[in-house]
């Protein structure tokens, strides 16, 4: 059934409001909505599991044998590690800044409870959730790395510079500050190249952190020991004064649209020494995220890809594309719909003249009486 010119014109002008409707939604989507998802989301809960990197020695210093009355300090090797961090969101946290604390503890695990347990640290700082930097204010976190009478943590307050737990979204192939948790120091992660990981393309960063002696960071009564000569294992005679140090190699591969960390290692060296030079090893060995882990990862950074693309590929398509579409079907009925109405009634149009011209021909004619007048 046709329709009439009044519902044409109707129906013309609902087509090329909804197109244009759709149009300019298409084109605010990608800006306002990809803008959102575009940030850390406030429910973060990650857990990454680091352990020995195959085909590597592990070196780890046996801490009795330091207190032992007698024999040298003792270096074990071989040893299993398991670096393990738990990452959460905590308050304050809102639509633009979020807290972000991590619990990590490094264990060797042929060993029981806390016998085994190496370093337990504490982290926690307050980030920009869009471009994953620590927030300008002072303090914007803290690190506990030892605990009170009652087995509490204690926090002591610290200044975080530089990324740590996530790359920006759209990561670039350049170098990134990060900050290094045991140094308390940023240091660039240099880009390296692009690879893939189980067919995820990544970014490689490389952070060599140098030689730095953590006594001069925290004063902690670990961090510098005297024992004699002879218990270091270095010649002479008397007491011998050596702080710790540390040196780290990591290497993170990012994925780049996301920011995500799929991977990550860790070539640890902390050692006792007299200065820079190691003279005893405490701990060195070569951590990276456990096959689960990797794989974990990947799956956080595809369920973010698949977001960002819904909202600022698909969707705008597809509204762009109904969106011209309909404007296009409304502008062409609207045009048609526009034409002359019916012809007016009555005379004067060829019509009429034409339906009077065969009545005339089809009319019988008047019979004429013709009447004479009588005298």
């Amino acid at each position: 059934m046709a329709l009439s010119a009044g519902t044409r014109r109707t129906v013309a002008c609902l087509l090329v409001g909804l197109g244009a409707l759709l149009i300019v939604a298409a084109l605010l989507i990608p800006t306002y909505t990809v803008g959102k998802l575009a940030k850390t989301p406030l429910d973060l809960e990650i857990t990454t599991i680091a352990t020995n990197a195959p085909g590597e020695d592990s070196l780890v210093l046996d801490s009795k044998s330091l207190s032992a009355p007698e024999g040298a300090a003792k270096i074990d090797s071989n040893v299993p590690l398991v670096s393990q961090r738990f990452v959460t969101v905590e308050e304050p946290s809102d639509a633009d800044e979020m807290t972000v604390q991590a619990g990590q503890t490094l264990r060797r695990i042929d060993k029981q409870g806390d016998t085994g347990l190496l370093t337990a640290t504490i982290d926690r700082v307050t980030i920009d959730r869009k471009t994953g930097e620590p927030v300008a204010k002072e303090p914007n976190g803290s690190i506990a790395v030892t605990v009170d009478k009652e087995m509490k943590s204690v926090a002591e307050p610290v200044q975080h510079t530089g990324l740590q737990y996530r790359f920006p979204i759209g990561t670039e192939k350049k170098d990134y500050p990060y900050f290094d948790l045991n140094a308390r120091k940023t240091v660039d992660a240099k880009f390296v190249e692009e690879s893939e990981i189980n067919n995820m393309k990544v970014y490689h960063f490389q952070q060599s952190i140098p030689a730095t002696n953590l006594y001069d960071v925290v004063k902690a009564p670990t961090n510098k020991l005297t024992f004699p000569a002879a218990k270091w294992g270095v010649p002479g005679d008397g007491d011998v004064t050596m702080a710790r140090w540390y040196t780290n190699t990591r290497d993170l591969w990012v994925e780049p649209k996301t920011g995500t960390v799929i991977k990550g290692g860790e070539q640890i060296h902390l050692y006792y020494g007299r200065d820079a030079k190691p003279e005893v090893t405490a701990l060195k060995s070569h951590i990276v995220f456990d096959e689960n882990t990797i794989e974990s990862q990947i799956s956080v950074a595809k369920e973010n890809i698949d977001k960002l693309s819904l909202y600022g590929r698909i969707m705008p398509i597809i509204l762009g594309v109904v969106g011209v579409i309909a404007l296009i079907v409304g502008v062409v009925l609207g045009i048609r719909g526009g034409g002359s109405g019916p012809a007016p009634a009555g005379g004067g149009g060829p019509l009429s003249q034409g339906r009077g011209a065969r009545r005339a021909d089809t009319d019988p004619p008047t019979e004429q009486i013709k009447i004479t007048k009588q005298p």
